[in-house]
């Protein structure tokens, strides 16, 4: 199993917004064919870190990949084709203590991490000691 993590602005779609429709959410709107390219990477059942940006910076919880990469509803056709594809998600848990992106900064052991080095990528993929420092940080 992969592990990403996926950026939204909670006024758009929260991580609550998630937990409430109780459906399968679907990642949609992404505009950069690195972060595309990542969903069509996802695998049924990875799981990615919900990162709320620009208000907040912080991760606050876990999603999982519900579906396989398909067409973005929210997309035009390009000369008769899908460009943009997107995955739909559902909540796993709320972390029990948000993680920031200081504290993500701050730490030598995720100073690698593509939210540091490729901060405008809104999905990214995460290592596997990522995944596990996140967690620890966060009181997991």
């Amino acid at each position: 199993m992969a592990h990403w993590l996926m950026k939204s602005e909670p006024n758009v779609l929260s991580y609550d917004d998630v937990v409430t429709k109780g459906v399968p959410e679907e990642w949609h709107s992404v505009r950069n064919y690195a972060a595309r390219n990542n969903m069509k990477a996802m695998q049924l059942g990875d799981e990615a870190f919900f990162y709320h940006s620009v208000e907040g910076k912080e991760i606050v919880g876990i999603i999982r990949v519900a579906t396989l990469a398909h067409p973005d509803s929210t997309a035009e056709l390009k000369d008769g084709k899908v460009v943009w594809e997107c995955v739909d998600v559902l909540p796993v848990r709320k972390l029990k203590r948000p993680v920031t992106l200081a504290d993500i900064k701050a730490n030598p052991n995720l100073q690698d991490m593509a939210l540091i080095k490729l901060s405008r990528l809104s999905v990214s993929p995460v290592t596997d000691a990522e995944w596990a420092e996140v967690l620890r940080m966060a009181g997991e």
